[in-house]
């Protein structure tokens, strides 16, 4: 428990005090969102603080036997939680090429294993331009179907794209493990919809990685039939393939924002 008067600052341990029930993800009411450099708020508000026994000493009463208590502060339970702020967002399911992509076109080094969720935990990089623009690039744990009920990673990958100015899809468009690019896609869209469906507002990018493997053509003309009114950059992200174009892209609709 904090308390504070002032400018002063303790802290109080009461190990006998029992445990309160955590508060259920989902339940209760946003406190504050704090988005800006600088930007404060008051959770919990200290009481007024007491005044000890020398506040009360005077030239006749040097060792007053009594002293002002303090007023109890405010107190709660409360959810603190961190999402991290960057301008693009890599969004995909497991073994797509997220880490690959974000490893060709930045200086992070995220772990690249063909194997799914080799990403754990959210990657940050920093996109720099020939003209010293810089971007922000995020790199979440791959997505799964059930992420918006917290299936896999769900909430802990989701909610870091809340903040993200541009979403990029990243498909395996050769098919790998016998998927379909189009269903990943369509699944990708449902999962962010029933998650938040102000995620699709968002401007995005499909990135159709894996371009390098024979069936990827192919699917890539059957993805384009089939879904239409979405930007599409077609690269292999291992060979460095495609990736000016995506920077491009990338740049010109974080400006248009």
């Amino acid at each position: 428990m904090m308390r504070h008067a002032g400018a002063e600052r303790a802290m109080e341990l009461g190990p006998d005090e029992p445990a309160r029930p955590a508060v259920p993800a989902g339940k209760g009411e946003l406190a504050a969102d704090l988005t800006q450099p600088g930007q404060q708020f008051v959770l919990c508000k200290g009481g007024r603080g007491g005044l000890g026994n020398r506040n009360f000493a005077t030239a006749r009463h040097q060792t007053p036997r009594f002293a002002q208590p303090g007023e109890p502060g405010t107190e709660g339970d409360f959810l603190l939680e961190l999402r991290i702020m960057a301008e693009v967002g890599l969004v995909g399911f497991p073994n797509a090429g997220k880490s690959t992509l974000l490893t060709a076109i930045s200086k992070a080094r995220p772990k690249v294993a063909p194997y799914p969720f080799t990403t754990l935990h959210p990657q940050i990089g920093i996109l720099e331009y020939a003209d010293f623009h810089r971007m922000t690039v995020c790199d979440v744990p791959g997505l799964i179907e059930g992420a918006h009920r917290n299936a896999g990673l769900g909430h802990k990958f989701l909610r870091h794209i809340e903040r993200c100015k541009v979403l990029v899809l990243v498909v395996d468009m050769a098919g790998t493990d016998g998927r379909n690019p189009c269903d990943d896609y369509e699944q990708l869209m449902a999962e962010l919809k029933l998650y938040d469906p102000g995620l699709l507002e968002k401007p995005r990018l499909l990135a159709a990685n894996k371009m390098d493997e024979p069936a990827a053509a192919g699917n890539l003309r059957k993805f384009k039939r089939k879904v239409r009114k979405v930007r599409i950059v077609p690269m292999a992200a291992a060979f460095d393939e495609g990736i000016g174009p995506f920077k491009v892209a990338i740049r010109e609709m974080n400006s248009g924002i």
